[in-house]
């Protein structure tokens, strides 16, 4: 395979003519009338292999491809830490929704998992392997850690591939009395895309204003605030900043938006645009539980974004005893490719969480503990703790996407479809589908909107 590997790279570096005149003397140097050296016949042989040279060469470019293809095969590595990645996105879910004072949650549990590779390589002994556990992880070497995790956020966050914007920037801040350690500073930018900063809080006020400056500007604007306040300035500070915005596998029609009222609670509703299309999707209506799943392909269908919505407005609490991964892969088993009618809210939000108490209550106790932590390959010296782990995010659903088939609508598929209509709380993930990875899990409560009237 390493010899189709290289033809595949010097496949792209050779012109049609000169690759054409190539083929043609290998094919005629395979010819049997060739293998007595017979060169007499070589003209002729050349007018025979012309015919030849068209099929060779899509044969030859095929091979390319497969392995390109091939080369894309994530390791074992990566594979198993997808699969971790994903048990993660539930059990941090959950803990954090447990948090009254939550309303929006958006979560992405590859970037979390990243981040806590990256506390792995500054940590050591007992530090470093509670991060392990963790992301269980424990049978990894260190170095499996890093890169598998490494290609596995390299791989779903491939814009190109994807065709959906994911904008991940990561920042490592530090008091201004470290010293960051050349060898953690080069490892955790390879492995993890990690900026290091030094920041003073003696004037709090500059510092966190200069924290939000930077996730404003490494957003292109879309991410405002990280933080108003933080409390523990003495130690490391975890910051990841992100935009993301799905493009739709099919558009939505941009003249069937209009404003309706979204249903907080019975007593709270808020006016939001509300984009609608009706097309053919992956669709499960839980009777038993009464909920509907809807299952929107985005970009290339690299990945899907699973909507879960109760029948009617309610508090998600029920919904949300119900999920795990179990659950819903049963949703997903269920699904049934139907014609749905979809109203879904064109909203932008920005959400911001400090992990640091949720991740020690999911087991990483000492990296957060500054009497027991050990992160001594970050600076050289038992002298961080990890004071804060902020976690931020803009997303943006908005009508944009590829073009719709329309020979759909004269097929008489989309006749009687079912209805999804978005206008209470509901639950979200992004799906990875060649990694079964989740690239985001959160819930949509209070979007932006102008307070209208109670309606109940």
């Amino acid at each position: 395979m390493k010899c189709r590997n290289g033809a595949a790279q010097s496949l792209s570096n050779v012109s049609l003519p000169a690759l054409w005149r190539l083929l043609r003397t290998l094919l005629v140097f395979q010819n049997e009338n060739c293998r007595d050296q017979n060169f007499s016949r070589l003209p002729q042989l050349l007018l025979e292999t012309d015919r030849m040279w068209m099929t060779n060469l899509v044969a030859f470019c095929l091979l390319a491809v497969v392995a390109s293809a091939e080369e894309k095969k994530l390791s074992s590595y990566a594979t198993a830490l997808a699969d971790h990645s994903a048990n993660l996105a539930f059990s941090l879910y959950h803990n954090m929704a447990k948090d009254k004072d939550t309303e929006n949650i958006l979560l992405s549990p590859v970037v979390v998992a990243s981040s806590l590779g990256m506390v792995a390589l500054g940590g050591k002994a007992s530090t470093a392997s509670q991060v392990k556990t963790v992301l269980s992880a424990d049978k990894l070497k260190d170095e499996h850690l890093h890169a598998g995790l490494s290609e596995l956020l390299s791989e779903v966050s491939d814009a190109k591939s994807r065709n959906t914007t994911w904008k991940i920037n990561n920042r490592l801040y530090g008091p201004s009395s470290v010293s960051f350690a050349d060898d953690f500073v080069k490892n955790s930018k390879k492995h993890y895309n990690y900026d290091h900063s030094k920041i003073n809080f003696r004037d709090k006020r500059s510092a966190v204003n200069s924290i939000n400056e930077w996730a404003a500007k490494s957003t292109d604007g879309k991410l405002t605030e990280i933080t108003k306040d933080v409390q523990n300035t003495d130690g490391a500070m975890i910051v990841n900043a992100m935009y993301f915005k799905p493009h739709w596998f099919e558009t939505f029609n941009d003249q069937m938006v209009d404003n309706r009222g979204f249903l907080v609670t019975r007593s709270f509703t808020v006016g939001v645009p509300m984009m609608h299309r009706t097309g053919l999707y992956d669709f499960h209506e839980d009777k038993e539980n009464r909920l509907f799943v809807l299952n929107m392909p985005l970009g290339k269908k690299e990945a899907s974004m699973i909507l879960i919505m109760p029948y009617h407005l309610e508090p998600l609490a029920r919904l949300e005893k119900l999920l795990t991964r179990k659950q819903v892969d049963t949703w997903i088993s269920k699904m049934e490719n139907i014609a749905v009618a979809i109203s879904l809210p064109k909203i932008a939000l920005e959400v911001s969480h400090n992990l640091q108490k949720h991740l020690a209550e999911l087991g990483l106790t000492e990296a957060v503990d500054k009497s027991k932590a050990d992160l001594s390959n970050i600076s050289g010296k038992k002298d961080l703790y990890l004071s804060n782990v902020f976690h931020a995010s803009a997303l943006e659903l908005d009508v944009k996407g590829n073009p719709f088939d329309t020979s759909v609508y004269g097929s008489g598929k989309l006749t009687n479809p079912r209805l999804f209509y978005a206008d209470h709380p509901f639950v979200f993930l992004v799906k990875d589908n060649k990694t079964n990875s989740i690239l985001y899990i959160g819930r949509v409560v209070k979007p932006k909107g102008d307070k209208m009237r109670d309606e109940l």
